[in-house]
């Protein structure tokens, strides 16, 4: 409706979405197999590769969600009683086992207490003690603000037999993520996070020795919406149909996707880490400190703790009511006592930072 507010979502996603992109989610509807959708699904496919920095030929998008693209790149990576080794550290972590359990997966957990980093090490002290045939980790775990480095795991899993799938949800055009480089098997996003489209896609590539792995399965994808096996022949040269995109946030992502190209990855992550490190210091210089540990910030969904006596839903009410500014509450064990403030594509501004900074400010003063 039109008389409803203008919110500026600064929590952890979605993120705002630049003008171009509403224009081009705008565009007249054509069919799914209509010329001129094939045409951008193969600039879609093109632009995911450099903004995933892969040469993978299974790079596409998934209809759906982040949670779909992590559901899709678990399901066809594991077949019952596969050995997966799942990191948790966080609420998605958590997410990503129990999809892995109900693939029917021979599930082990390396659990890291919420708010800590998972460290390399600790991952392939354990993946060589079971042997997974998969590994599963969040690269920034929004729920809890923290960064999971991930950039020496891929070539050493391999040396084990196993393949890396990472969750970049929140990370993927905001901060470096090397999927070649660092030897990612499977990686998984949103479009609504640093990429500032829509939610409704989930970007998804993997790497020939992924897709090797599902061409040997013995057993059906557990999900026949989601089977690549299937997919792949509507995103490739066949485009045998099998089932409806959604045409105009294929739109919305390309041009979303244009617009991260055309800024440059490395200037982009550049402008993230700039930004994380202004509000770093603003908040830090009112008192405040992050739930995370420093050196493991992630800077893209910034996690403040609640200071002692402040009511966190009040303050978030204040923010949504007096400022038309959405940040977002802590989860699981961080309920109530963290703030998450989200500085992700287009909402990755200064001046939202100023924004931020001196509502908090105002609301800290009255609370």
């Amino acid at each position: 409706m039109s008389d409803r507010p203008q919110r500026i979502p600064m929590g952890p996603g979605p993120s705002p979405v630049p003008p171009r992109v509403l224009q081009a989610l705008a565009r007249p509807t054509v069919g799914h197999l209509d010329p001129i959708c094939l045409e951008v699904m193969d600039g879609v496919r093109s632009k995911l590769r450099d903004v995933f920095r892969t040469k993978n030929e299974m790079t596409l998008a998934v209809s759906g969600t982040g949670s779909a693209g992590m559901e899709c790149a678990l399901v066809n990576l594991i077949e019952p009683g596969d050995r997966a080794l799942v990191c948790t550290n966080g609420y998605f972590g958590e997410r990503m086992a129990e999809m892995a359990e109900r693939s029917r997966a021979e599930l082990h957990r390396l659990e890291v207490p919420w708010g800590r980093p998972i460290l390399q090490e600790q991952v392939l002290e354990e993946a060589a003690r079971i042997n997974p045939s998969v590994v599963a980790i969040v690269h920034g775990e929004t729920s809890t603000g923290v960064l999971n480095d991930v950039t020496n795991l891929g070539h050493k899993l391999h040396d084990l037999g196993a393949l890396l799938l990472v969750d970049c949800v929140a990370t993927l055009g905001g901060m470096p993520f090397e999927t070649d480089e660092w030897g990612v098997d499977a990686a998984y996003s949103g479009s609504q996070k640093c990429l500032s489209c829509a939610p409704g896609l989930a970007p998804l590539t993997l790497s020939p020795r992924a897709v090797e792995r599902l061409e040997r399965r013995k057993e059906k994808v557990q999900s026949w919406y989601l089977d690549l096996t299937l997919v792949r022949h509507y995103w490739g040269e066949d485009r045998f149909y099998h089932h409806t995109a959604p045409v105009n946030m294929l739109y919305g992502l390309d041009e979303a996707l244009a617009i991260c190209l055309e800024e440059g990855m490395q200037s982009r992550w550049k402008r993230h880490h700039e930004l994380h490190e202004a509000l770093k210091a603003a908040v830090e210089a009112m008192g405040l400190c992050y739930v995370s540990p420093e050196g493991h910030h992630l800077p893209v969904v910034n996690a403040i703790g609640v200071p002692q006596g402040v009511d966190d839903v009040k303050v978030r009410r204040a923010f949504l009511e007096d400022y038309d500014i959405e940040i977002g509450a802590g989860l699981g064990a961080f309920k109530g006592k963290a703030w998450r403030i989200g500085l992700m594509g287009h909402g990755a501004q200064r001046r939202n930072v100023a924004m931020v900074v001196a509502a908090l400010k105002e609301i800290l003063a009255r609370a």
